[in-house]
């Protein structure tokens, strides 16, 4: 089986996009997995795939698959390289399109300099909803977040739990490069308080408008940005008071900037947020090169 691709990047967070919207394609988690490999396939983070949608008033489906086969729910940094490769490929002439994703539909523009924004949806933070086990834990209120403790290598670590359409654990770090990410990512991904694995984020606060963030993703390690990771980072610090929107959230693969307007500014009478509002994320979308390749 030969396939056509297109290695891009969305800060650092590298994709192989396939074109299924043309003709359809039968990706197995194997071939997935080859496709992936760095060694000896192209090469990814992720693999994501154009379709055509399955519901009505979207103008594409977009699916997303980690490089150990298994698909997930969203990607942001994804969603920037997405909406370039339709407009490339000349599958659509809108600056905006609607997309069709696992769990609902984004919006998606892009900008006269090349730049993405991409409507991320609300964050959720109910723990069921993430989803997190928080039975029999006692959280700690702080702002309007509430932290919940987790034993980590038998350390209590707080986290504040949020789902961007899939789960993320953020905690809050000193320094962000020398915290032990390589070695409290894995044991975070994998904690059983949550039941579909979670995305494990590490944020360093540089001022209320500006942070450092590291993001061990679930069925992928960590990666050089992380799109969904830094609007969870980024809620969860304007809900704990931390942080002001809009917020720079450096990564090691470049600079993303976030927006939502919840947060205690949210409702000025009761003081509640108003967690109703969606993320928006800005951040650029490149294309590495093209080509062919022969899968079993």
């Amino acid at each position: 089986m030969k396939l056509k691709f297109t290695k891009m990047h969305g800060a650092g967070n590298d994709f192989v996009v396939l074109d299924g919207y043309t003709e359809p394609l039968d990706l197995t988690p194997e071939r997935v997995r080859a496709l992936a490999d760095r060694h000896f396939g192209v090469g990814a983070d992720q693999l994501l795939l154009v379709e055509r949608p399955t519901i009505d008033g979207v103008d594409f489906r977009y699916r997303i698959f980690n490089c150990d086969g298994g698909e997930v729910e969203h990607c942001g940094n994804g969603a920037r390289c997405f909406v370039k490769f339709v407009r490339d490929r000349k599958l659509t002439a809108a600056q905006r399109i609607r997309v069709q994703v696992q769990n609902g539909i984004i919006t998606l523009a892009m900008q006269p300099d090349g730049e993405v924004i991409v409507d991320m949806g609300r964050p959720v933070f109910e723990p069921a909803k993430v989803p997190f086990d928080a039975s029999g834990l006692e959280g700690r209120r702080e702002g309007n977040d509430t932290l919940w403790p987790l034993d980590v290598n038998g350390a209590t670590r707080w986290i504040s739990v949020v789902s961007m359409g899939n789960p993320h654990a953020v905690q809050v770090v000193n320094d962000v490069e020398a915290f032990p990410v390589l070695v409290d990512g894995p044991i975070v991904e994998a904690h059983p308080r949550f039941p579909r694995k979670v995305n494990a984020g590490f944020m360093q606060i540089v001022s209320r408008s500006e942070v450092r963030l590291r993001v061990y993703e679930r069925g992928a390690g960590e990666t050089l940005a992380c799109g969904t990771g830094a609007c969870a980072a980024v809620a969860a610090g304007i809900r704990r008071g931390l942080l002001d929107s809009p917020v720079k959230v450096h990564t090691h693969g470049g600079v993303l900037t976030i927006a939502w307007d919840g947060g205690p500014k949210g409702d000025l009478l009761s003081g509640a947020p108003d967690e109703s509002a969606a993320l928006t994320m800005a951040g650029p979308a490149v294309t590495v090169f093209e080509g062919e390749i022969e899968l079993a």
